[in-house]
């Protein structure tokens, strides 16, 4: 029996350290995000899928399903 992926991660700034609860797609990789207190736009780092991978305190939900963290759920790296 598969575990259904957590949809909820707590997105954080880099750049202000601004944490604000995100609810993430399951349909698609989230590659952009605009902070809400600073305005900077965050992408994935190096490696990562999506912003949530980089930046979230839960890996998107394709990577939960997967079992791997810091892996590519869309088929690029």
């Amino acid at each position: 029996m598969t575990t259904p992926p957590i949809l909820d991660s707590i997105l954080t700034c880099p750049a202000c350290g601004q944490a604000k609860l995100e609810t993430m797609p399951t349909d698609a990789c989230q590659w952009f995000y605009t902070c809400g207190h600073c305005g900077v736009m965050l992408t994935p780092k190096a490696g990562d899928c999506c912003v949530f991978c980089s930046y979230g305190s839960v890996p998107c939900p394709p990577i939960q399903l997967q079992g791997k963290a810091g892996g590519s759920c869309c088929g690029h790296a």
